[in-house]
């Protein structure tokens, strides 16, 4: 029998470990939690090593969002290996089809969000399925998934179709901005989005402090915005990634595999 592996990710410990329990009880389903993005990312990473790596990933469409800033937050990066840190789903979604493409990603979502789902499918999602699903549907959309298969649900597909155009449109317009930037004004753009600051800009470019300000201004007036977290989120629509940075620390693994445990 050719046997599944699976992979839950969810922070809500109850629902993750049911979830698995109830997967683990098929009898081609091997099944594993993780209770956070970098723990998901670690056990993909160990389990391809070993030669026995997962075949779809079930991550929460909210994992790692505060409940106030759910549904609405832009994505978060997904940490280098050695890094911590909280990755939302969507962030996660697109590392692992980066990093892993033979995994298959299918989100698990309390409600129905056009612009989320739309997201999800650009990152690289083959399926987007509601928590209160029923099992069954849940391993039809696994299996269909294996077989390269997308699945949305039907109430969904109008409001991800007119995102995904507005995406479209919007990246459009996000990359002819960028493209009025001059070289070293990008390079800023990159460090901006990676997240630094105008010192390490500056330490990393050789340029001083007073210049990376007249470049980070030029940038912000080029692209119509008034800050920086503006910039780097019209950056990003436009596919401009952040500059390379040496991971920091390492981190102890938190994933319990084939138990259905969370760390």
């Amino acid at each position: 029998m050719v046997r599944i592996r699976v992979l839950v990710v969810d922070d809500h410990r109850i629902f993750a470990e049911s979830l698995a329990a109830a997967l683990a009880a098929e009898p081609d389903v091997d099944v594993a939690a993780a209770g956070s993005g970098p723990a998901a990312l670690r056990c993909l990473e160990r389990a391809a090593a070993e030669g026995r790596g997962y075949d779809v990933m079930l991550v929460d469409a909210e994992l790692g969002i505060l409940a106030a800033a759910r549904g609405r937050r832009a994505p978060v990066p997904v940490p280098r290996s050695g890094e911590n840190g909280p990755v939302d789903g969507i962030s996660l979604v697109a590392g692992v089809r980066s990093g892993q493409p033979s995994v298959h990603t299918v989100v698990l979502a309390e409600k129905d969000d056009p612009l989320r789902a739309a997201l999800a499918l650009q990152a690289g999602a083959s399926g987007w399925v509601a928590k209160d699903c029923s099992l069954q549907r849940l391993l039809t959309v696994i299996r269909g998934v294996l077989r390269d298969e997308t699945h949305l649900p039907p109430a969904l597909l109008t409001g991800v179709l007119r995102e995904l155009t507005a995406a479209r449109k919007h990246r459009t317009e996000s990359e002819e901005l960028v493209e009025s930037l001059t070289p070293r004004e990008r390079e800023v753009l990159r460090c901006m989005v990676a997240g630094l600051g105008r010192k390490a800009v500056a330490e990393r470019l050789y340029l001083s402090p007073h210049t990376v300000r007249t470049h980070m201004q030029n940038v912000l007036g080029k692209l119509g915005v008034h800050s920086t977290l503006a910039a780097v989120a019209l950056a990003r629509r436009a596919g401009v990634g952040p500059v390379d940075l040496e991971p920091t620390r390492v981190l102890a693994g938190d994933v319990v595999e084939r138990s259905g445990q969370l760390a």
